[in-house]
């Protein structure tokens, strides 16, 4: 496959990363500890200057990836197909998935899986692969779906979560999903990310990490009988904590997919997301900020499907302000659902996350076509840089206008306090 075509076929598919050349963070602690800041705080952008100078002094290239869908991770002529992308653009990351909504785990050696009958060999000779990538220079990650899962809930029903009548409840697609209070559920998981480490996988990606959020979700009764919005949110974060320990002795990166709106959300959105304390236990947080997701009118946007550079960039200053730039690394849409999306809007996009100075980014398509002139030619040597629109936008004024107001409010309080400590 010497010329690509303007869209290459490849298996696509779902937080600032670090290549495996990178000096990592060692232990299996926390990785950031950040505090929920008020709404109407005048710090709501003051972290943890300590936490980010550590980042900004951590040796890193920027993540530009796709996801490669178990379908195509198989055959040695679509595996060829993505190696040679990746070496004449500046992708440089392949997120495959091992297990999706279904339930089938696309890696061998999972002990449970086998036992259930869950493994589907779909990605024969992974190590293999997993070589030829890391040869090229390829960054590998590896996506599974953690809670929606079709299968395990039909082999062991007790991990799955119920009607009111015990049944096994189902969302609007009829897919059954795993219970997140239940350590059963969550061990399984755990298995199977514990496995995608041990093969060579450079991190590990959850999606589906939350609770149901369609269907006749009142219907749904978990373990958990006093289940609220509080205890949802400790679930997940829990999982994750779980996940921290008996991954990070491995030496993987840990890296979460969450709902594009919880960048601006102040709540749980009912599906157990608080982007700021899942983010403590991980690497990486990847909010999936399409564009065609967005109701009309969100964000003061008549459409959003048909404004990605607004949509994006808005998504992304919301999630500056809880979490530093470099633990930020989205999903942007590279398909067309309600508008016709291409180079144009593809870039768009991307732009949106330059000028927050977000240099990471990954690109979705479920039918596994991306937009070829999206795509920048590969540079010599490793890309550490990015370029901000010049002359800046208006929404990049807005924002220079808000950070400068916030300093002279920070400023005029350390001159109050300093007056106030004199005066005593």
């Amino acid at each position: 496959m010497k010329n690509l075509n303007k869209f290459t076929i490849l298996g696509v598919s779902l937080f600032f990363l670090l290549i495996t050349s990178c000096k990592s963070m060692q232990g299996n602690s926390k990785t950031t500890v950040l505090e929920q800041p008020g709404e109407d705080s005048v710090n709501e952008y003051v972290i943890s200057e300590v936490m980010r100078q550590a980042l900004a002094d951590t040796p890193r290239k920027y993540i530009r990836g796709i996801h490669l869908s178990q379908w195509v991770s198989g055959p040695t002529k679509l595996r060829n197909a993505a190696i040679e992308l990746f070496n004449e653009t500046e992708l440089n990351t392949a997120v495959i998935t091992i297990k999706e909504m279904e339930g089938q785990v696309y890696i061998d050696g999972v002990k449970t899986a086998n036992e259930i009958g869950a493994y589907f060999n779909a990605i024969p000779n992974i190590k293999q692969y997993l070589k030829q990538l890391k040869d090229n220079d390829v960054y590998t990650v590896a996506r599974m779906v953690v809670f929606r899962d079709d299968l395990m809930t039909r082999k062991k029903p007790s991990t799955a979560v119920k009607n009111p009548d015990g049944t096994i409840w189902v969302d609007r697609k009829g897919i059954a999903w795993l219970d997140p209070y239940n350590q059963d559920a969550r061990n399984y998981n755990l298995e199977i990310a514990e496995r995608a480490a041990e093969l060579g996988f450079d991190e590990i990606q959850f999606d589906y990490i939350r609770f149901p959020s369609d269907g006749p979700t009142r219907n749904c009764r978990y373990k958990n009988k006093n289940h609220n919005a509080a205890d949802a949110s400790d679930a997940i974060v829990e999982f994750l904590k779980q996940a921290n320990e008996r991954l990070k002795p491995k030496g993987v990166k840990i890296s979460i997919d969450v709902f594009g709106l919880t960048t601006t959300a102040r709540d749980d959105m009912g599906i157990g997301q608080r982007i700021v304390e899942m983010s403590e236990w991980v690497d990486y947080v990847s909010p999936m900020v399409y564009p065609s997701h967005y109701a009309k009118g969100e964000y003061g946007i008549e459409d959003p499907n048909k404004s990605p550079y607004e949509t994006v960039y808005i998504a992304m200053e919301g999630a500056l302000r809880r979490i530093p730039a470099e633990k930020l690394r989205p999903w942007l849409q590279d398909f067309s659902m309600g508008h016709k999306y291409g180079k144009d809007e593809v870039r768009a996009q991307i732009q949106a996350c330059y000028d927050n100075e977000i240099g990471d980014w990954l690109l979705w398509n479920p039918r596994c076509i991306y937009t070829r002139e999206a795509l920048k030619e590969k540079k010599s040597g490793v890309d550490r840089s990015f370029e901000k629109s010049n002359p800046p936008t208006t929404l990049m004024i807005r924002t220079q206008e808000r950070l400068e107001r916030l300093e002279r409010l920070e400023r005029l309080e350390r001159e109050k306090a300093e007056k106030s400590e004199t005066g005593k």
